[in-house]
């Protein structure tokens, strides 16, 4: 089929450039079905970078799917780039030029300076650091940093959070000079001034490679005719647009993952539990809740960043993974993999191919020679293969029988049973699994009689259902396991976050972040009518974070088929693991439907509100949540006295509820509230333009620990 104007079918591409191969699929708007998926090796040594295989996945697509450039409605992409650069030292030079006057400009100055960073390897980012005497010698110290050779700049002044001009002045003369620039405003607007200084840095550091990949892939995209503007994933698992890349390369880090992240969220609907993606190599362990990635503040050689990226616990343990031996036991599993170190999978061997091997472990690691003299490893997906736990058509399912061939050559040599020896290869990578999931279990107070497991990533199907049988936990195997990543670039959201340091903050303090974060989501793409803000604030920290997030204009006039109401209760009772008899529908709001189930968890029953949309995806689940339901009108009057019914006392004094808007097919998030002002500025400030008769859902719940 041609996907074009005629087919009246809008499509989203997602670009995920992987270790190995870059993946590219292409999704209707409307249903979210594939229509084209495809792999190109990923092109880490070509001249052009990983920029020559997105822009070779891109043609191929068009080419070969007989796709429309203008049936394109949004393209983005994953990268490793920024990531690669600071694990492998790729760095520019770069000049720290740090702004200060008055009495205590060397206080400053010295408060802004900070000690080499450890980077991967034995690599050291180690910027040089000039000082800038405010309208006087700007000029003079640009010459020094082009004299020195430096690349990239990062200026950073005491005051810029609040202030940026001091900043934003030497950024555009830097700019005029040639040199690739950013500023410490640019990255965070939170205070800490040494690390956010330090985060400036390191975004100038891969400014000048990011901004030559970037430029280079969106040229490529208009001329291939796509109208859509090229996005980029961001390391909280949103997308910007590619130009944001000139200010903020450094918001894309850990794009890979977080592309992973947003596949288990958008395609595979998960609304609560632990997405682990199993690729050949490694595993990616995160915790959705609630609807929502867990986030946290990224570290690099040890220091802290202004930086947020999705909570990725990595271990060295994937499909692939070789096994390392000796001369009567399985010692270890990974974290070195059959495909890095040049062996090929037993399971995906031919039988007749492993006729007349020899066992001969190679660098200790399970493995044997084929009369051809090609190496063969054993792996967990070998394992899984033998014993029959790889589900038909799943990406790791291989052949049982030469699976079969190999584990008896290496049950001879080790003293084995075969099936014995599969096992305990699975049961050691359980193990690695089992901690990674324990420490998130600890880190995020999960309960684990409502947790699950969601395998993603071409290994999922060989290593998921064994150690979730194991450690007693269910599981699920997400759609589309093998190109989850891709997909997740591909029906992810427009998002930018603002962050402000603020003790106490007001009602109109709120209403002010709310709206920067709009504004911010707007310039990076989003459509500004179909944003969504939710508002977190951390009393402890002083901390309000506005969390902005939309699709993009051509994407949203993508007609939307509405689910029946009988997949919308499947997919509550699906969610919470309960019988479809025991959930009931306590009300509806423009495209949301409210359900009210009861779960037993250990000795007592405990009820739960479940949020569902039009496409049967549960948007929000809740723990004994109370309702109000009114209009925009009556709210004022009635939000407040709810609020108060809903607050709960404890030893730290009055803890309010979490609150939630739920009208036409938006849900509003009002965390970590102090005070019910701050609640009602914010609804105002979310309904406004609303006719007063819009009808309106109102959830409060005890906030989540």
């Amino acid at each position: 089929m041609a996907w074009g104007p005629a087919s009246m079918t809008s499509l989203r591409v997602g670009i995920d450039v992987g270790g190995t191969f870059t993946d590219v699929v292409a999704v209707d708007a409307a249903s979210r079905a594939i229509v084209a998926r495809l792999k190109v090796p990923t092109t880490h040594d070509a001249p052009e970078g990983v920029a020559r295989g997105i822009v070779e996945g891109v043609r191929r697509l068009i080419g070969e799917y007989h796709v429309a450039p203008d049936a394109i409605a949004f393209i983005a992409h994953s990268t490793t780039q920024a990531t690669n650069a600071l694990l492998e030292g790729d760095l520019a030079s770069v000049a720290v030029l740090t702004i200060a006057d008055g009495p205590f400009a060397g206080l400053v100055r010295r408060a802004m300076r900070f000690a080499p960073i450890a980077l991967g390897g034995d690599h050291l980012f180690i910027p040089r650091f000039f000082d800038v005497d405010v309208g006087r010698d700007e000029d003079v110290v640009l010459d020094g940093c082009a004299y020195e050779e430096v690349e990239a700049i990062a200026a950073s002044s005491a005051f810029g959070v609040d202030d940026p001009q001091l900043e934003e002045r030497i950024v555009a003369l830097a700019r005029e000079r040639g040199f690739a620039a950013t500023s410490g405003h640019e990255v965070s607007s939170m205070y800490g001034l040494r690390a956010r200084t330090r985060t400036a840095a390191l975004n100038a550091a891969i400014l000048p490679r990011m901004l030559k990949t970037a430029r280079m892939t969106a040229q490529a995209v208009a001329e291939a005719r796509i109208a859509a503007p090229l996005m980029i994933m961001r390391s909280d698992g949103g997308v910007m647009d590619v130009r944001e890349v000139e200010r903020r390369p450094i918001l894309t880090l850990l794009s890979g993952p977080a592309a992973g992240v947003a596949g288990a969220l958008l395609h595979e609907n998960v609304t609560d539990g632990i997405f682990i993606e199993v690729g050949g190599t490694s595993s990616d362990c995160s915790v959705i809740r609630s609807g929502l990635p867990q986030m946290r503040p990224a570290r690099i050689g040890g220091h802290r960043t202004m930086l947020r990226t999705v909570d990725v616990r990595t271990i060295g343990i994937g499909g692939g993974s070789l096994v390392v031996v000796d001369e009567t036991a399985v010692r270890d599993v990974g974290p070195r993999s059959a495909h890095i170190a040049g062996f090929r999978y037993a399971s995906f061997t031919a039988e007749d191919e492993l006729e007349g091997a020899r066992w001969e472990p190679h660098g200790g690691y399970a493995a044997c020679t084929t009369r051809r003299g090609e190496r063969v490893a054993l792996t967990p997906t070998c394992a899984a293969n033998l014993l029959g736990l790889v589900p038909e058509g799943a990406f790791a399912r291989g052949d049982e029988r030469s699976a079969a061939r190999a584990f008896a050559l290496a049950g001879t040599a080790l003293g084995r049973e075969p099936a014995a020896l599969a096992r305990t290869i699975l049961d050691v990578a359980t193990r690695k699994l089992r901690a990674a999931i324990d420490a998130l279990i600890a880190d995020y107070r999960l309960e684990p009689a409502t947790l699950t497991l969601i395998g993603g990533g071409g290994g999922a199907a060989a290593l998921i259902p064994y150690a979730a049988q194991r450690l007693g936990l269910p599981y699920r195997l997400a759609r589309d396991a093998e190109v989850i990543s891709p997909l997740g670039v591909a029906l992810a959201l427009v998002r930018d976050v603002v962050e402000r340091n603020v003790a106490d903050p007001t009602p109109e303090d709120l209403v002010r972040i709310r709206r920067e974060a709009r504004e911010a989501a707007v310039l990076s793409g989003a459509d500004p009518e179909r944003v969504e803000v939710a508002i977190e604030i951390d009393p402890r920290r002083n901390l309000v974070r506005a969390i902005a997030s939309g699709a993009t204009a051509l994407v949203e006039r993508a007609a939307r088929p509405a689910a029946s109401p009988a997949d919308r209760l499947a997919a509550v009772a699906k969610q919470l693991c309960v019988e479809p008899a025991g959930v009931a529908c306590i009300g509806a709001v423009g495209a949301m439907t409210i359900y009210r189930a009861t779960k037993r968890l250990g000795r007592r029953d405990r009820p739960f509100l479940c949020v569902v949309d039009d496409r049967a995806v549960a948007r929000l689940v809740l723990p004994e949540a109370s309702l109000l339901q009114c209009d925009v009108g009556s709210l004022g009057a009635e939000l407040e006295g709810a609020i108060e019914a809903a607050t709960a006392f404890g030893d730290v004094g009055r803890v309010l509820p979490d609150v939630f808007l739920i009208y036409n097919a938006r849900i509003a998030e009002l965390r970590g509230l102090t005070a019910a002002s701050q609640a009602l500025a914010l609804a105002r400030e979310e309904l406004s333009g609303l006719p007063e008769e819009t009808p309106l859902a109102v959830l409060l719940s005890a906030p989540t620990a």
